[in-house]
This record gives structure tokens, C-alpha cells and sequence, in this order.
């Protein structure tokens, strides 16, 4: 931006000064008129619009307005939530410097209330409520009260929660169950762990960005100076993770807090880049600054009004004719016409029996007076639930189905907007009715061979997986070529005399080596290999049960993943997981491998039925199950801890989990490749966890999409770090990308998979890096096929993996290798490589006898239920 552009917006306080040029003013009009997306400096030009140059704007905003309204099919509505408030707690950890809703534990004890309000408040306030026909309970609180308040902490404790989120996961299910209110839950910052929890209690959820200004939090004096939670890189961060788990989400920015122009304009352009990238952004809300006695801004002055219409005019014209935009009634005198002629489409929440206690002294009008407003306008005023009409209407993946009876009982069905006279009344929260039927392409894991998959993409591939234009320039920078600049000769030296001194440089070097430097460095991890479990190659007798390839979750690389109604969907039922157990263990199995997509559907006791249906019909079975994704979703589920819920599923049968869901353990990657799957931190709390129990895992890495060799390297050191702290890895498996089907790939983001010399490179610095921490390096027949699984083993692998028995997920994702090899094909991967092969259990163990005999039988598959490819 230009100072001949914009004056008078220097860094240091609110917006001011002498104002644009005439020229850049008329030139930024004339783009919003003209329907041209404009960019951050002409926003904040139009920011300082005023008089008439105002009124042009409010004008082309309005236009804007009305063609999202018409094609939303509400045209001349605007929209409202008939709410109660409920102030949960009014302790927080930081310390805004505007703020009045902030208290302390002395004045809550001098006031007679506690320091939450207890089950009871809440209930009674929101039966109140719905008496009134009010359908929306919004629900808010300090962040993380605990973290800064003992009284806070003493509190949960007293009465059984583990933190305020568990508290207002609980107070959520009893208000739904009890008085019907839908909560929309303002908490504060949350985790992507804290979003799997709440997601099903809460049809919505917000948080206010209020600016991206830095400086307003890091600067001594600023508005969130001292306040931890108001960081608007961490605040972003939720905005995403909101998205990644499609959870409706309000947002919004503060204005005449101090920030310039400038900045107010980027505020604004963050949140269209969230918005774009996820489509879950709700609603926009522009609210003004209202300055308040007691607090430390109590001298600023506040937001004139003509910078409130700019602001809704421009957020109009920044998120366009499909964004929401809010501004609050209450925070005006009587000027609801002006916000109306800006841009607006919504009221926010109107309550006819709470105050807002954020602002306290600003009572909202009351709804017959909004009705009557909006109408000389020339608007209708219609009442919405806490989530808006769209989101009502798409249904999953945004809603999850314990809520949707609740939201189906307030909404009209065909317009998403709430039902005016519906009765306001309870429902259980609870599973849905039909769970574990089988449904669907149950023979899918031998039809794949056979048949091959319905089509090479789901029906929903423009929308569930986020934009894939916003992913293509995230996905740029990760993909640009490295320079490399240390020898690698001597870092094959180091390798040789002794891998565990390899710097970072050096390790790098090595994962990009090529032609006779990769030979050699190849030759070295072998004689390592060698020297750490010698020449066998191990095999494990073993049947994959996917139990389910429902799922919402939106991975991008995964061709696996399909929607309940697509062709390709399926679930099995327990007796047909316990009917696959059975037909492994007659073949000689000594594990089941069982992992499924993310069903909506499945009970939160999905995982513990399915190892309690394996080990009832066979107790012997070695129970490998459940990837981290699949544990936080159980937790979530069944309002456990990680750790309380690994316990639940070891006592119920699970006897290792499988270290899959890592794909690469760098979130700048991980965020390209998956729209909602658990953070690399997640990821890693789970496994350190169940090592931390007693419950062995693998370790897996996924490569060759949009990683480069430095994620790999990263990848493998966070490994060895877990390792040489837990000692829980049985292995690790190295997973080429399989690119054919893979939506990334068929967007044209990603690499069509890794090449032979990555295979070669990524498995022989594996062994390198993770030696002599990880002993066991597997490759990966279903993705390389045999002779590149002999490579591998020539290259620092020592074990082929599983007969398998059944695989669908490589295989619909492209995979041209087959679903299951017979044990004397995996000897035969071995005898490529010239070594000899032996069976080994989920722990590298020794094989039963008996295992043993009954695979020899069987040669580990029978052609009637495993059909051989000819």
C-alpha cells in the first residue's frame, strides 16, 4: 500500500489522518460497483468512505447482498436467532483491556455466585427460554479459566470434570435432552481435539478473530497485551481447525480497537481466505467498539457509526453475495435502516429474556421492533436456529447425527430457517437407532479385484475436500526444489562408521542421493540391516478387515473414503467382522489388521464391540486395530480421555494399534493432504499413550505427494524421538503414495507418487535414521509390487509385511498389485532378494507350531473365499 493510496493510517492507533486521494477513492467505488474483487489496499481505501462516496458504497454493497439473497432463495430476509444467553463462567486467563464480562473469584463469591454457573442456573434459565419460544442457548465463558484460577480448577474437580470443555460438553447434551435450546457454544480458543469433542453436542460454534493486528497483542498497552488466547496466529489456527472438522462456525472483527485501516482491511481478507478454504464460516459479524467504565479503554472513544457502516459494506463486498454478515442491534442507537442499506442479512441473536452480558448495557431491542425496522427497510424479518439454513440443509458432513433430530425438530425442512411455532421441547442425545448393519458393497474386498471401483472419484469431490484452489497455492511452496549443498560423500562416510552421528545436513543430503551415490548409500543400510536382525525376511500370516469405508472426514489423498449413499459404500456387521476373523484364524492367521473410515453412524462404542466380536468368536487373535484418528474419534465419541479410552479398548480385546494416520508428521503438509484428520501433535499424544500403557504399535510414513525430503527427514526423527522415549514400535513401513485415484493427485496438486529412487532412498534412510531404535523396516508389496518389495529389501528392509488376505484401500485408490499373497508368494519376495523368509507374529515373535501348520494347510488363503487374479 501507498501513502499516496492511503494516508492516515500509521501504525500507531485508530484509524485517521487526512484520508485517501479523490483518485484512489473514485478508482476503488468504481471496482465495487463494478462487481471487481478488490484487494486489500482498496478495501482500506473504501474503509474511509464517508457522505456520498459512503453512501455509493452501502449502495453496490446492498446489490451484493440482494443477489446472495435470491440465490439462497430468501430474497428481501433478513435473518435472526431468538436466544437465550448463558454466561457459563465469567472467570477467563486473559486480560482484555476493553472488557467488563472478564471477573475475578472475590467478586463472584462477594455477588453469591460461584465460580460456574451450576447445572441448575443454566437449566433454568434455558427452560425459561424455551417457554419463550427462544431455540438457540448461547453459551459463553472465559478461555481456560482453569489455567489461571485454582478457584476455577477446584471447582471441576469438585464436581468431576477435567477441564471447562468437558463441563460445557456436559451442560450441552443436558440442555439439549432437557429444554430442547440448540447450544452454540462461544468457548474461546479450542484445540482440534476440543472441536472432535464438542462437535457432537453443539449443531455451531464462534469465536471472533476481532483483528489480525499483531502489534495490538504483542505491544505493551495494546487492547490484548497479556492475553495469551487473543494471538491472532493461534486464533487463525481455530478458525481452520473449525474448518478441517466442518464444524459451522461465526467469526468476525472488532473495529475502533486501535487498529489502522490497513489492518482492518487484512482482518477482513483472513477471514474470506478461511472461508473459501473450508465453507464453513457461517456468519461474519462486524461489531464496534463500545467503550466501558471500569477498563482500561474506558477513555477510548468509540466506533463512530459511519465507520460501522464501512466496515459492513466492505465485509460485504469481501465475502460477496454467499457470505453472512452480522452486525448486533443492541450496538447501534436506532440506525438499523443504515446497517440494513450497508450490506447486513443478519440480527445475530435477539433474546427476549437475558441481557448480553458482554455488553451489558446495551439491552437489545425487541423483536417486534426489529420486525417493524426491517420492514421499512423493505426487508422481512425471519427467525433462524444458531446454525444458518445451509447448513441445516447439507446435513452431514457439518451436523453431527446424534444432533440432527434435535435441528430437524426446529427447522423447516425446506428452507433450513427455523419453524416459528414449533414446540420447544427435549430429546435423548443419543446414537442412531440402526448401527453395525451391513449395508452397502460388503464384497468389496474381493469384487475390487474383480470389478474394480464404481467410478474414480465421489460425487461430492468439488465440496468435501475444501477449495482446491486455496490448497494449490498452500500446496506450492512445500513442492519447490531443495538445494542441497553438503558432500555426500562424506556423509555416506558417517553413515557407514556410524549412522546415529548423521547431522541433519548429512541426513538430508543422503534422502536426495542419486545414481552411484544412492547404490552406496543402499549397500551400507543393507549391511546395517544385516548386522541388526541378519538375513531373515519376515512375514506375518494376517487378514485386513475394513470394516466400514464410510467417512466425512475429507482426506484428500484418500481414495477410500466414500459417502453412505455412494456406490461404492459399505459397512460390515460385528457377525461379518467375527465371520472374517474366523475364516483368518482357519487359514493360519495369527492377526487381524482392522480399520475403517470415520462412520457417523457407528455408536461410541463402535471399536470396543468390534474387538469384544473377534476375541468372543476367537480368542486366540491377535487384535491390531484402530488408528490414532479412529482412538480420538472414539474418545471424543464416548467423552473419554485418550488415555481412559486406549485402557477401555486393551480390556476389551485391542492388543496393538497400527501407527497409520501419520501420512507425514509435519503439519504444513498434513494440512494439504487432509481437510479434518488429528494434528501430527495428536497424533503423537496417542501413540505416546498407548506405548505408555502396554499397547505396541507401527510406525508408518506416506510419501511422495506434496512432501519433499525434508518432511521425511523431520518424519523420521520424530519417530526415533518416540522411540528412544517409549520404546513402543514394533516397526516401521514405509507407505509410497498411491497417486491413481487420490483426489489430491486428481486435482493436479500432488506428484503422481513417489519414484524408485525415493523408495530406495526413503527405505535405506529409515533404516539409518531409526537404527537401532526401530529394528524391523517393512515394505510394502501392495504398493511396490514384488520385485519392488525385493529392492526394498536389498536397500534396508527386512520384512514384507502380511498375506493381507483382503485390501481395498490401496486398491481403490489404484493399486495394481492385488488384495493378498499367498505365504509362498512372500517367500518368493524373499527368495528376489536372495534371503530366506520366516513367519513371525504382531511383536516379531516366534509362531505357534500350530499357526504354522494350519498356514502350511493353506498356504494362507483358500481360492473360494479369495479368488486368485489371473
Amino acid at each position: 500500500m501507498t501513502t499516496s493510496a492511503i494516508s492516515g493510517t500509521g501504525p500507531t492507533g485508530r484509524p485517521g489522518g487526512t484520508g485517501p486521494t479523490e483518485n484512489s477513492m473514485r478508482r476503488a467505488l468504481k471496482r465495487a460497483r463494478d462487481g471487481v474483487a478488490l484487494d486489500v489496499t482498496e478495501a482500506a481505501v473504501l474503509l474511509q468512505a464517508r457522505g456520498a462516496d459512503l453512501e455509493d458504497l452501502a449502495a453496490s454493497a446492498a446489490r451484493v447482498r440482494d443477489v446472495g439473497l435470491q440465490e439462497a432463495g430468501r430474497p428481501g430476509v433478513i435473518t435472526y436467532s431468538k436466544s437465550v444467553f448463558i454466561p457459563l463462567t465469567r472467570l477467563c486467563r486473559d486480560k482484555c483491556h476493553y472488557c467488563t464480562f472478564v471477573t475475578v473469584p472475590g467478586k463472584l463469591r462477594r455477588a453469591g455466585h460461584g465460580m460456574f454457573m451450576s447445572p441448575d442456573e443454566v437449566l433454568d434459565v434455558a427452560r425459561k427460554g424455551a417457554a419463550l419460544g427462544c431455540k438457540e442457548a448461547l453459551i459463553t465463558l472465559g478461555d481456560k479459566p482453569e489455567d489461571r484460577w485454582p478457584e476455577a480448577r477446584e471447582w471441576l474437580d469438585a464436581h468431576g470434570y477435567d477441564d471447562t470443555i468437558a463441563y460445557v460438553r456436559a451442560i450441552s447434551i443436558r440442555i439439549l435432552e432437557e429444554t430442547g435450546l440448540l447450544p452454540h457454544l462461544n468457548p474461546g480458543v479450542l484445540s482440534w481435539t476440543d472441536f472432535q469433542r464438542l462437535k457432537p453436542v453443539a449443531p455451531s460454534m464462534g469465536m471472533m478473530l476481532e483483528t489480525t493486528a499483531t502489534r495490538l497483542w504483542s505491544e505493551p498497552g495494546g487492547p490484548h497485551h497479556g492475553s495469551p488466547d487473543k494471538e491472532p496466529a493461534v486464533r487463525l489456527r481455530v478458525l481452520e481447525d473449525a474448518g478441517r472438522s466442518s464444524v459451522p462456525f461465526t467469526s468476525g472483527v472488532l473495529i475502533g480497537i486501535g487498529e489502522t485501516y490497513e489492518e482492518r482491511a487484512e482482518s477482513l481478507f483472513a477471514l474470506r481466505k478461511v472461508s473459501r478454504a473450508y465453507h464453513g464460516i457461517q456468519e461474519l459479524i462486524i461489531q464496534n467498539f463500545r467503550a466501558k467504565p471500569d477498563t482500561a479503554m474506558r477513555g477510548m472513544p468509540d466506533a463512530e457509526l459511519d465507520e460501522l457502516v464501512a466496515t459492513v459494506a466492505v465485509a460485504r463486498h469481501i465475502m460477496g453475495p454467499s457470505g453472512c454478515v452480522q452486525a448486533p442491534p443492541n450496538l447501534v442507537d436506532s440506525e438499523y435502516e443504515r446497517l440494513i442499506a450497508a450490506g447486513i442479512d443478519d440480527w445475530g441473536g435477539v433474546s427476549p429474556l437475558t441481557i448480553d452480558h458482554v455488553n451489558p448495557e446495551r439491552p437489545w431491542p425487541q423483536i417486534e421492533e426489529l420486525t417493524e425496522r426491517s420492514r421499512a427497510a423493505g426487508f422481512e424479518l425471519r427467525e433462524r436456529l444458531c446454525v444458518y439454513p445451509e447448513f441445516v440443509t447439507r446435513g452431514e458432513p457439518w451436523l453431527d447425527p446424534r444432533l440432527l433430530p434435535h435441528v430437524r425438530a426446529l427447522a423447516d425442512p425446506g428452507t433450513g430457517l427455523a419453524l416459528p411455532d414449533a414446540v420447544v421441547e427435549g430429546h435423548p442425545w443419543q446414537e442412531p437407532e440402526e448401527v453395525f448393519v451391513a449395508a452397502g458393497r460388503t464384497d468389496l474386498h474381493t469384487s475390487i479385484d474383480t470389478e474394480g471401483r464404481t467410478g474414480d472419484r465421489r460425487e461430492d469431490f468439488d465440496s468435501v475436500y475444501g477449495d482446491w484452489g486455496a490448497l494449490r497455492e498452500a500446496a506450492a511452496p512445500g513442492m519447490a526444489p531443495e538445494r542441497i549443498d553438503t558432500d555426500v560423500r562424506q556423509a555416506l562416510a558417517t553413515a557407514a562408521d556410524d549412522p546415529t552421528k548423521l547431522s541433519d545436513d548429512e541426513a538430508l543430503a543422503l534422502l536426495h542421493a542419486d545414481g552411484p551415490a544412492l547404490d552406496a548409500l543402499c549397500r551400507i543400510a543393507d549391511d546395517v540391516r544385516k548386522a541388526a536382525v541378519g538375513d531373515d525376511v519376515t512375514y506375518i500370516v494376517t487378514r485386513n478387515i475394513n470394516f466400514t469405508n464410510v467417512c466425512y472426514t475429507g482426506c484428500r489423498f484418500c481414495a477410500f473414503a466414500q459417502r453412505r449413499t455412494d456406490a461404492d459404500a459399505y459397512t460390515l456387521s460385528l457377525d461379518q467382522v467375527a465371520d472374517r476373523a474366523q475364516q483368518a484364524w482357519d487359514l493360519g492367521a495369527v492377526e487381524v489388521c482392522m480399520q475403517g473410515g470415520i462412520h457417523p453412524d457407528l455408536p461410541g462404542t463402535a471399536y470396543f464391540d468390534i474387538a469384544k466380536a473377534v476375541k468372543s468368536r476367537v480368542p486366540g487373535m491377535h487384535v491390531h486395530a484402530f488408528s490414532p484418528m479412529e482412538v480420538v474419534n472414539g474418545a471424543t465419541r464416548t467423552g473419554m480421555s485418550i488415555r481412559e479410552w486406549l485402557t477401555a479398548a486393551k480390556e476389551a480385546g485391542l492388543d496393538s494399534v497400527p501407527g497409520t494416520a501419520a501420512e507425514i508428521l509435519d503439519d504444513e503438509v498434513r494440512w494439504v493432504l487432509t481437510k479434518g484428520k488429528l494434528p501430527a501433535a495428536t497424533w503423537i499424544e496417542v501413540i505416546s499413550t498407548a506405548h505408555e500403557l502396554g499397547i505396541r504399535s507401527s510406525s508408518t510414513m506416506m510419501y511422495g505427494h506434496v512432501d519433499q525430503p525434508r518432511h521425511w527427514l523431520g518424519h523420521l526423527r520424530t519417530l526415533a524421538g518416540i522411540q528412544q522415549r517409549t520404546g513402543g514400535f514394533t516397526e516401521f513401513v514405509t507407505l509410497p503414495f498411491i497417486h491413481t485415484n487420490a483426489p489430491v493427485y486428481l486435482a493436479g496438486i500432488s506428484r503422481p507418487g513417489p519414484t524408485m529412487r525415493d523408495n530406495r532412498a526413503v527405505t535405506a534412510m529409515a533404516r539409518l535414521l531409526l537404527h537401532p531404535w526401530i529394528p524391523n523396516i517393512q515394505t510394502s508389496w501392495v504398493k511396490l509390487g514384488t520385485e519392488g518389495a525385493a529392492e526394498m529389501l536389498r536397500s534396508g528392509a527386512n520384512d514384507v509385511g502380511g498375506t493381507l488376505m483382503e485390501e481395498t484401500i490401496s486398491r481403490m485408490a489404484g493399486s495394481s498389485y492385488g488384495s493378498y499373497k499367498s505365504v509362498k508368494d512372500l517367500i518368493a519376495v524373499a527368495d528376489a532378494a536372495g534371503r530366506p523368509a520366516r513367519p513371525r507374529t504382531t511383536l516379531y515373535g516366534e509362531v505357534p507350531e500350530e499357526r504354522q501348520r494350519a498356514a502350511a494347510v493353506s498356504d494362507g488363503h483358500l481360492p473360494e473365499l479369495l479368488p486368485v487374479l489371473d
